[in-house]
């Protein structure tokens, strides 16, 4: 969410004239992040974020439109699109696909405590279960194939312990096919920085555009990665059975998925070692202003393979 694509007050103003938002009252750019343009955009009729994409082009926006429009009418509280005056969400602006949506309140968190992983998980339980009743499918874009592409884009990148980790872990999860396990829509990125709160309370879940079907306790695996972690890449065996047991009192979680477990918390460790490593050394123009540091996640893959007996419910 950084801004690649300058967007001046008269030309949002021309813009917003095909919106019922109002008169445009204040525009300010977001810094953070390496996907998208983003600004907050305040009018006569309330507060909201307005996005450029640099990167999804318009043929798969609808996906990730719909999805959060769908979320929002099921109460999770998550960017509501807003429709043109041809009722249509997505726009162009600067010759790139936009749109503007809620901007939502609460703020992100650097070290959750019991009761906010307590929220998430109730939080992410209750957005699987709406997704259920989403129609549309969006296969996931870094999945098996994208993860098989990317590992030996960046191995070169990698000293011979890393690129032997690196191989390991791609072979294993080569072989692995969490089909069986139950399916359906996922937030994919539900990281602590896309997730506002007011103390413990979810006021909002923000950044969507990475939202595909796949096995929803890779889901909670990417989230457990995130929220869960000490200062040394380890499951903290406290907060992670909080936040399972609040995601399994609204979404039972079953015997296969608590079998898959260990493996599913290393694969999604693995895709954003993977992504990291891909967006430091291999990026777009601009990207490395936000890159994040991989080695985080390479500490929590080795540190999840060293403690094969992950913590369950």
């Amino acid at each position: 969410m950084a801004v690649f694509t300058t967007v001046t007050e008269a030309e949002l103003a021309a813009w917003l004239a095909d919106y019922s938002l109002g008169q445009l009252l204040e525009l300010q750019g977001i810094a953070s992040g390496i996907e998208n343009t983003n600004y907050f955009v305040t009018t006569g009729n309330g507060r909201f974020v307005l996005t450029l994409f640099e990167k999804l082009t318009a043929g798969k926006l609808p996906f990730y439109l719909n999805l959060m429009a769908h979320l929002a009418r099921h109460g999770i509280p998550c960017p509501n699109p807003v429709a043109n005056r041809h009722n249509q969400f997505l726009g162009t602006l600067k010759g790139k696909p936009a749109c503007i949506v809620s901007r939502l309140s609460g703020k992100s968190i650097g070290e959750p405590n019991h009761a906010q992983c307590a929220a998430i998980g109730a939080m992410l339980g209750q957005m699987h279960i709406a997704g259920q009743s989403f129609s549309q499918i969006m296969p996931n874009p870094r999945g098996a194939a994208w993860r098989a592409a990317t590992a030996p884009q960046v191995r070169p990148f990698l000293d011979a312990a890393q690129a032997a980790l690196l191989d390991n872990e791609a072979a294993l999860h080569g072989r692995q096919n969490p089909v069986s396990l139950p399916q359906g829509v996922i937030h994919a990125d539900l990281f602590r920085d896309n997730v506002l709160l007011e103390e413990n309370r979810i006021g909002g879940l923000i950044d969507f555009y990475f939202a595909c079907n796949d096995a929803l306790l890779y889901d909670v695996a990417i989230t457990v990665n995130d929220w869960c972690m000490d200062a040394d890449g380890r499951l903290d065996k406290q907060l992670t059975r909080t936040l399972l047991c609040a995601y399994h009192a609204v979404r039972p979680l079953l015997d296969c998925e608590r079998d898959a477990w260990p493996l599913m918390l290393r694969m999604a460790a693995l895709r954003f070692w993977l992504s990291r490593l891909y967006d430091m050394h291999l990026p777009r123009d601009g990207e490395l202003v936000n890159a994040h540091d991989p080695r985080r996640f390479e500490r929590i893959l080795i540190n999840h393979i060293a403690n094969p007996q992950a913590v369950w419910l």
